[in-house]
């Protein structure tokens, strides 16, 4: 039986007032091959969500944080995990792709996210973009292959 390579892992960082697009991005990457994390499906109750949430993005490979009006000022989790993300991120060899800023919708980027080239979403090419540096970063970790946006099988 052949060596079966692990698929990457990829953790949806977003504001609550944008759970329904993230799901969308969410359901859009796993039948692209991507173990995408989120916690609308990955939590379940009687768990200690902080713990769980710190485990998943210590685990991830890539950290997709999902912007919008609603986001840009969050402050409380989201902005503890986008930390958490910069942190883990300054120990990574130059030119790795780990920290994804994805823009649902026009809005502006956060300070500390303005050294990462955000890709758009909402635009045609968008969901394209976001694949293609998915497979660098799949091909980087030695990962299972990702499909891109235009692949279905």
């Amino acid at each position: 039986m052949p060596d079966e390579k692990a698929p990457l892992k990829v953790f949806l960082c977003y504001a609550q007032a944008d759970a329904y697009k993230a799901r969308e991005l969410h359901n859009f990457l796993r039948k692209r091959g991507v173990d995408t994390w989120l916690d609308d499906t990955n939590l379940f109750p009687g768990q200690k969500w902080e713990a769980e949430i710190s485990m998943a993005l210590a685990r991830s490979d890539v950290i997709i944080v999902c912007l919008s009006p609603n986001s840009a000022n969050e402050t409380g989790q989201t902005q503890k995990k986008i930390n958490f993300a910069l942190k883990k991120a300054s120990e990574m060899s130059e030119g790795s792709i780990f920290i994804i800023p994805a823009r649902f919708e026009e809005c502006e980027i956060p300070f500390n996210l303005t050294d990462y080239l955000p890709v758009d979403l909402f635009k045609e090419d968008g969901r394209s973009k976001l694949m293609k540096a998915l497979k660098k970063r799949a091909l980087q970790l030695g990962r299972a292959p990702v499909r891109l946006a235009n692949e279905t099988t």
